[in-house]
């Protein structure tokens, strides 16, 4: 089988692990025995338990002698709460490791080398940029030790967030909504600002289809630095644990849930905090939901940027288009400044 073939196979069992796996990757992992054939399959299914690569090879049992290994990120060269995924991949007798992202981290890294050593044929690379895509969050922690940051609003074709009258329910759909109700069981952190908070009174909570809460809460934060969120507040119902931050920057919260473990973050509100963090460049992909109505007035998706200029105007690198619920979702990373 070609190698990109079995490398998107391993990617998509890697996304199998979003919102299960923080603070350790997403990982996917498929075994051909020495025939060339699908020997074993598995992925990182939750923290603390065994990798992907693990997973696989158990599932290979005997047939991974003189196979290859297909791993999305180079098998780790460290001890944590498991072993190494490198000596149980010379363990198992694999003659060759194919992986798709180098790991950047100056403890778990190193594998390929280690392989080198023990005799193993190591390509690296190999679908690359799918496999960044799906573990784009962790690796902007590691590689730049914050978390990664999604931009999520939903606004009308004009690029309004509400109504001149202040309202906002519900210019996206329920399939939109629901996919961001996905979105916040996936992340660990999510942050709006007491402006948003004050107008809208939102639970800022993950919930299933049918209303009751998700397993998986994500932190709430409420960006509020001068007390102005009542204690009679939505967020602060007990339903999911909430922090409120005074921090005077997007860097210092960013340092701040950083130092808490914090993985990644949905920016969820309003126009002039998403505004700071995209004119500190620290936005690392925007989500918009577009619905196709128009209102001609309204307070604006995004505020507070300092652009003045269409020379300075922020373009996306867009990667996702897609229509849900009537609404036209687009996804894409900031493009770098020129």
């Amino acid at each position: 089988m070609p190698d990109r073939e079995v490398m998107a196979r391993a990617v998509a069992l890697a996304a199998r692990g979003l919102g299960t796996t923080s603070p350790n990757p997403v990982v996917g992992c498929v075994v051909l025995d020495a025939a060339g054939e699908v020997a074993g399959e598995g992925w990182h299914e939750r923290a603390g338990g065994p990798h992907a690569e693990v997973n696989a090879l158990a599932a290979a049992g005997d047939r991974a002698r003189g196979g290859t290994a297909y791993v999305t990120l180079e098998p780790c060269n460290h001890t944590g709460r498991t072993g190494p995924c490198v000596q149980a991949l010379l363990r198992a007798g694999v003659a060759r490791v194919v992986f798709a992202v180098a790991d950047p981290g100056a403890l778990a890294g190193g594998g390929a080398r280690e392989l080198r050593a023990g005799g193993v044929e190591v390509v690296a690379g190999v679908l690359a940029e799918e496999a960044e895509r799906v573990n784009e969050a962790w690796l902007t922690s590691a590689r730049r030790h914050r978390p990664h940051v999604l931009w999520k609003f939903a606004a009308t074709l004009d690029g309004r967030s509400a109504a001149a009258d202040g309202t906002s329910r519900w210019i996206s759909s329920a399939a939109s909504r629901e996919q961001v109700h996905d979105l916040r069981r996936r992340v660990d952190a999510v942050v709006a600002g007491s402006g948003t908070v004050l107008a809208d009174d939102p639970r800022l909570t993950a919930r299933e289809p049918d209303g009751t809460l998700s397993a998986r809460q994500p932190l709430r934060v409420v960006v509020d630095r001068r007390g102005r969120v009542p204690a009679t507040a939505a967020v602060l119902d007990g339903s999911a644990p909430t922090l409120v931050s005074t921090a005077a920057t997007p860097a210092d919260l960013l340092a701040e849930l950083h130092g808490r473990g914090v993985v990644s973050v949905l920016l969820e509100g309003g126009p002039t905090l998403a505004g700071a963090f995209l004119a500190a460049g620290l936005v690392d992909r925007v989500t918009a939901y577009v619905a196709p109505t128009l209102l001609g007035a309204g307070p604006a998706a995004l505020a507070g940027t300092g652009i003045t200029t269409i020379a300075d105007a922020v373009g996306l690198d867009v990667d996702d288009v897609s229509v849900v619920g009537g609404d036209v979702r687009l996804s894409g990373r900031p493009a770098p400044r020129r």
